[in-house]
């Protein structure tokens, strides 16, 4: 029997990178369509590595032709464009089309916890879940009145080594390190989820392929439940550093710091927890197996690996100071 063909559109980013090697792992026959940049996350071997611009037709054209796949995964997908375009390039070429949303467009405040797949969806304030959301109302059409076999997978504040989990990002070590305090919104106790990319790659995968998910949509996150402060305390250990919090209103730290202003508002400050039932049924076994204290040591491991990777933000840094009240930290 021969290998599933699998189209991944992305290829290098934090979760189709992970969900790449998971494929080869897993035997499938994947060709990725990438722009063909240097990235931190090459593609593995036994990957067929295409280049082309996704958003162009005649650069897909070009690139692909009229082959066919068992299934198409479009990471990359923001805008309703770029869905509609999938729709019309892909219809009668694939047994599965798998969306990647985000846990972003469940609304918050929650109604109701956990969240289920069922639960109320809304833009939330912000583009990004807006965009996503109007990307998955779009794709749920072409599969109600077109037969476009489509499968939404949403995913919840995923990382890898490279990808520190906070919007101060590197800054947050530095800061911590040079004996200063780093913000926290509210009062720390608001409930997050982070999922490793691996973790995350191992559920994708088992979605590839699945009939019983054409036409239905699955979250995919972590059964670990942290606060905001335990997840800067696990960073800060893994660090090696003494975590000096100072806390702050999501709304303080908007005025200080603009873009931090609506994430922290609309999505972070609300306590958000999954049900993952339906994740576990469509693929039996599986379990996220990374606590977020392996994963912050791996990060912090990679970032120290190479100098070049440790880049702090002096105006963030600046920012942090004001909202902490005390220069010294």
């Amino acid at each position: 029997m021969s290998a599933q063909r699998v189209l991944f559109l992305g290829g290098t980013g934090v979760l189709s990178a992970a969900c790449a090697r998971e494929a080869v792992a897993a035997g499938l026959d994947l060709t990725a369509v990438t722009r063909g940049r240097t990235t931190s996350r090459p593609l593995p071997d036994g990957v067929r590595a295409v280049e082309a611009d996704v958003r162009d037709d005649a650069s897909m054209r070009a690139a692909l032709g009229d082959e066919t796949f068992d299934v198409v995964v479009n990471f990359i997908g923001y805008t309703l464009e770029d869905v509609r375009a999938d729709v019309a390039r892909f219809a009668g070429r694939t047994g599965q089309y798998v969306f990647i949303s985000t846990g972003s467009v469940y609304a918050r405040p929650a109604p109701a916890l956990p969240i289920v797949e069922s639960s109320a969806r809304r833009n939330n304030g912000f583009d990004y879940p807006a965009q996503k959301l109007r990307c998955e109302e779009a794709l749920e059409q072409a599969y109600r009145y077109e037969d476009f076999p489509v499968t939404i997978v949403r995913a919840a504040h995923v990382y890898d080594q490279t990808a520190l989990p906070l919007l101060a990002g590197w800054t947050a070590i530095e800061r911590w390190r040079a004996g200063k305090a780093v913000v926290v919104h509210g009062d720390g106790t608001s409930l997050w989820n982070l999922m490793h990319a691996r973790d995350f790659a191992r559920g994708l995968i088992g979605l590839v392929g699945n009939r019983h998910a054409v036409g239905d949509s699955v979250h995919i996150t972590s059964d670990e439940i942290l606060t905001w402060d335990e997840i800067h305390l696990c960073l800060a250990a893994a660090a090696g550093a003494v975590p000096r919090i100072v806390h702050r209103s999501s709304e303080d730290i908007g005025r200080e710091i603009a873009w931090m202003g609506p994430v922290l508002q609309e999505d972070f400050r609300h306590s958000v927890i999954y049900d993952n039932s339906k994740i576990k049924r469509l693929v039996p076994g599986f379990l996220p197996k990374v606590p977020f204290a392996r994963g912050a040591r791996e990060i912090v491991a990679w970032f120290d690996e190479e100098p070049s990777r440790r880049r702090a933000n002096p105006e963030l840094d600046a920012a942090f100071d004001r909202l902490v009240g005390d220069r010294h930290g």
